[in-house]
């Protein structure tokens, strides 16, 4: 469906998800050699949404592993129902089944939760399943250890089942947002690529393509100034992410052009700190915007 690394471009965009060519070979190759992709990056910068639009292009079902602190096993592979098989039990001493036999088949596979990993590892859809694991940064090195069965070789050991292989390989992300460094030996097993703030122009590409309507003056302007805002000292800067929330949000309030007003009472759309906040407000809001369209001005002129 995607034989070239074009095409993989020409479908992404297709979906309103401007690629680079990097990215877009990385997609290519990993749907190629049928290895998972590790995406690291800033908060925003697009990583999620590459495995949500892969999933839309395939016509097949998103299965995520959201990580947390203290996630184990049975929250990402599978846990067996413990009030079903009580009941089985219940229902087999009721029948008058010998008691040698009772609880012989309650490890059986309609009394087993499938968790989103075995969940993509049974996937029996026409199209590959699209498995995202994200902020696997977040979950502790006891879960690593466990996800390189999985990426290894796409198959689980159920004790109970035994091994359990993936019926079509997945289309595997893992998103990290480097809250801590993960094992080499997890990062071997993928692709690797870092997913960096857009450049100006590629900003605009992608507020074009996810702004329906929205003007040619007021997304360079939208683009400027978060350009601008990123090369200040935030606790948190803003993503692509925040991007389109504010075009969305000054589209809302039929906004042609920036002002002072307006940005004032839209910065919870772009900054979600209050001391981020009012540094901003305290450098200048106006200035910003002048700043914002002279950056524009030399913009066109190269």
């Amino acid at each position: 469906m995607l034989d070239s690394i074009e095409e993989v471009e020409k479908k992404f965009a297709e979906q309103g998800y401007i690629t680079d060519r990097t990215l877009a070979t990385t997609i290519y190759l990993s749907l190629a050699l049928g290895k998972p992709i590790f995406l690291e990056g800033e908060p925003g910068v697009g990583k999620t949404e590459v495995a949500k639009a892969m999933a839309n292009i395939l016509g097949s079902e998103l299965i995520r592993l959201q990580c947390y602190e203290g996630i184990d096993a049975g929250t990402a592979l599978y846990e067996w129902n413990y009030p079903r098989q009580m009941l089985e039990l219940r229902l087999e001493e009721a029948r008058g089944t010998d008691k040698e036999e009772i609880g012989r088949n309650i490890f059986r596979e309609e009394f087993l939760l499938k968790r989103p990993l075995l969940a993509a590892l049974q996937a029996e859809e026409k199209h590959r399943p699209v498995l995202l694991i994200d902020e696997v940064d977040r979950s502790d090195e006891e879960f690593e250890a466990f996800l390189l069965e999985v990426l290894s070789d796409f198959q689980i050991t159920i004790p109970e089942v035994g091994t359990v292989r993936a019926k079509q390989v997945p289309f595997v992300v893992l998103t990290s947002n480097r809250t801590r460094e993960l094992h080499d030996a997890l990062k071997r097993r993928c692709l690797y690529l870092w997913i960096d703030y857009p450049t100006y122009d590629k900003e605009m590409d992608i507020v074009r393509s996810r702004v329906s309507g929205i003007g040619e003056e007021l997304t360079r302007q939208v683009c400027g100034f978060m350009q601008l805002l990123r090369n200040r000292d935030f606790y948190k800067k803003p993503g692509v992410a925040e991007t389109i929330d504010w075009a969305l949000a000054l589209m809302a309030l039929k906004m042609d052009e920036l002002d002072a007003s307006a940005v004032d009472a839209t910065l919870g759309c772009v900054l979600k700190y209050k001391e981020d906040i009012e540094k901003i407000q305290e450098d200048g809001v106006p200035q910003l915007i002048e700043k914002a369209k002279l950056l524009r001005e030399r913009t066109n002129a190269r």
